[in-house]
């Protein structure tokens, strides 16, 4: 203890004269007590705090500032935001939207994200995009288009996923040039560069139309990969080689499967050899075009027997599993597609492994319907529940469109019952119009009509094409008064009738002598739309009164809208003739009349004060309403007067 505490004196310890030595290097012994270590350690800690460590025994550093001549260039491209960002209030806010997205109310999801753009708490590109991905995922691309373009107009710099949900959305909407545009823009104009899923997006939107030019297109933007430093990967050959197939062209599609294995384990490339599964699909497709049914079983055997390797470093998902399924089904391999369903249902163990989906059941019921086996597709229809799958509205119409088109009206009604429960979907227009096609079709015209008053009153707006082959059926069946209904609550619903609706509603009611309700149609398109009532609809009611001696009905109709016009003209005009004679105007002509006067003594009897004002004023007033209406004129005059009286009034009180 004496011996540690005669070292701590330092008092036989000099520093050397050329550098100073911290005293934090000469202590290398153990202190005395716990609480002597424990002060150091906090006032190490202090010190710490106050200087870093950088920074001791230096002077600190300087940014320099920068040149107050050198100026940034507003139109460099602005980075978007990072992910740093999204915190605080901005994170409780996408959290928030997040939550509305759950819930399936994208209407209030965009709603708030579009107040919350000039508010204290913007959101973020990150929150722009989970609702433009909702919005793309449900299919509302007038919404999608509409927020996409306010976000921007707003400021809110897009990043690549912005770009790829812009360029998918065009693609699903069949705009392949305006998502090729999009895509020359990425290129050019955004600060990045375009990612792997910007060309996954491409090449599958491309190759998925089955045009030879568009799919040499993507072949291109495959190449392309290379130079922007990304390598094609199994997705993207996956997509060119089924393009390729739909073009029949399958020794162009093994050509480019050759091309996927010689870049097998070369450098910079992101294949492993288990990625090569991914293109099995569409290589069997390839081989069973090219009459190669042996290659193509191989590869089913090759795909099995990866499956049953303990060592392999990729398990088959349900999308490649879907590509080899549609691949037996399509090319009348049914044994083996049945039983690789069974073996995708029995490995099929979620969350930790996906080997069947939606697409697998709609696969299966396709290939029973096809052979006519409807009761086994009804079968594998509801057993979909059973793992975790859940039939969307676009299942829903494919299987009862098939069984509407076999006849099979009693099962189809069946399994639209079976719509609109919990957790199922709902029906929409299609579905609808398939049950009233099927209707019409088998002379049920009160359920087809039926039908569509059920869709109407389930919230759903048909289209004027739906309006119009229902009105035709029911003008068919001798059901005017049903037709004539449908056409108001065509206008109630504030869709614009179209030349085949006219034509329709015209010929029906003529024909069955409903002379009062085509004139009152008539007044109407007068007054709304007077080009569409065409030549061709003028001869034919002209000819259908004149055989009822009422020519001269439509002969009044127009000649009481030209009245209408001229009245309209008129009040126009008198309605700008007013708004030009305004107060100021007046207040401007009278204000001379504020003015001081000079300072001269009033003879007794003398009316100079009186009556120059007035002289003065209505001079000014004829020249004023010189060609002006009488309404005017009285409104002028009593202006006048008023202010005479008041100028009277002010002499009075003077005197």
């Amino acid at each position: 203890m004496a011996l540690s505490r005669s070292i701590f004196n330092l008092r036989f310890l000099k520093p050397s004269h050329h550098t100073p030595v911290p005293l934090q290097s000469l202590r290398f012994l153990s202190f005395a007590t716990t609480e002597e270590a424990a002060a150091e350690r906090r006032r190490r800690k202090r010190r710490q705090r106050l200087d870093p460590p950088n920074l001791i025994g230096r002077q600190p550093q300087t940014r320099p500032k920068p040149s107050p001549n050198k100026v940034s260039n507003p139109n460099t491209a602005k980075l978007p935001d990072t992910v740093s960002v999204l915190q605080g209030n901005r994170l409780n806010l996408h959290n928030r939207i997040l939550t509305l997205i759950r819930e399936n109310d994208l209407t209030e999801a965009a709603l708030l994200t579009r107040h919350s753009i000039y508010s204290n708490c913007r959101p973020t590109i990150f929150t722009c995009n989970a609702v433009l991905a909702a919005l793309l995922r449900q299919s509302r691309y007038a919404d999608f288009a509409a927020l996409h373009r306010f976000i921007i107009q707003a400021g809110v710099v897009p990043n690549i996923v912005t770009y790829n949900l812009l360029i998918n959305a065009y693609l699903d909407c069949r705009k392949y040039d305006i998502a090729l545009d999009h895509y020359k823009s990425l290129i050019n104009d955004a600060p990045f560069n375009p990612s792997t899923s910007t060309y996954r997006i491409l090449v599958r939107g491309l190759c998925a139309t089955g045009d030879r030019e568009r799919i040499d297109r993507a072949i291109s933007l495959k190449d392309e990969m290379l130079s922007k430093g990304l390598a094609p990967d199994p997705v993207v050959y996956d997509h060119v080689i089924s393009g390729l197939v739909k073009l029949d062209d399958a020794e162009r599609a093994l050509e480019m499967f050759s091309e996927v294995k010689e870049s097998l384990g070369t450098p910079g490339t992101i294949f492993i050899p288990e990625d090569i599964v991914r293109v099995y699909g569409s290589l069997m497709k390839a081989y069973f075009k090219n009459g190669m049914e042996k290659e193509a079983m191989d590869c089913l055997g090759e795909l099995l027997a990866r499956e049953n390797t303990q060592n392999s470093r990729c398990k088959t998902d349900a999308i490649v599993y879907n590509s080899v399924l549609e691949a037996l089904v399509k090319n009348e391999k049914l044994e083996q597609g049945m039983q690789l369903f069974d073996r995708m249902k029995n490995i099929h163990d979620p969350p930790r492994r996906l080997t069947v989906n939606l697409g697998s059941f709609n696969i299966m019921v396709d290939m029973y319907c096809s052979k006519g086996r409807f009761p086994e597709a009804m079968e594998v229809f509801r057993k979909m529940d059973e793992k975790k799958c859940f039939p969307d509205t676009l299942s829903y119409n494919n299987l009862i469109e098939q069984l509407l088109g076999a006849g099979m009206m009693g099962e189809a009604e069946e399994i639209y019952a079976e719509m609109g429960g919990e957790n199922k979907a709902k029906p929409d227009e299609f579905t609808y119009v398939l049950f009233i096609d099927s209707c019409f079709g088998q002379n049920r015209i009160d359920d087809a009509y039926s039908y569509f008053m059920k869709m109407v009153e389930s919230g759903l707006r048909p289209n004027v094409g739906v309006y119009n082959k229902v009105m035709n059926e029911l003008l068919k069946a001798v059901q005017v008064d049903r037709a004539k209904e449908l056409y108001n609550q065509m206008l109630e619903k504030e869709l614009k009738p179209d030349c085949t609706s006219y034509d329709l509603i015209f010929k029906g009611l003529c024909e069955h002598g409903k002379l009062d309700d085509v004139l009152d149609i008539i007044r109407r398109m007068l007054k709304e739309d007077e080009s569409a009532f065409s030549e061709e609809l003028r001869e034919y009611v002209t000819e259908a009164l004149r055989k009822e001696g009422r020519e001269e009905d439509l002969t009044r109709l127009f000649e009481e809208r030209e009245k209408e016009k001229e009245k309209e003209k008129e009040e126009a005009l008198a309605k700008d003739s007013r708004a030009r004679i305004s107060i100021p105007s007046i207040e401007a002509l009278t204000s001379k009349f504020n003015k001081k006067e000079p300072d001269v003594a009033p003879v007794e009897g003398s009316s100079t004060s009186q009556s120059k004002p007035a002289i003065e004023l209505s001079g000014s007033i004829e020249t004023l309403v010189n060609g002006a209406s009488s309404s005017e004129v009285v409104e002028v005059e009593s202006a006048s007067s008023a202010i005479s009286g008041q100028e009277g009034q002010g002499v009075e009180s003077s005197s």
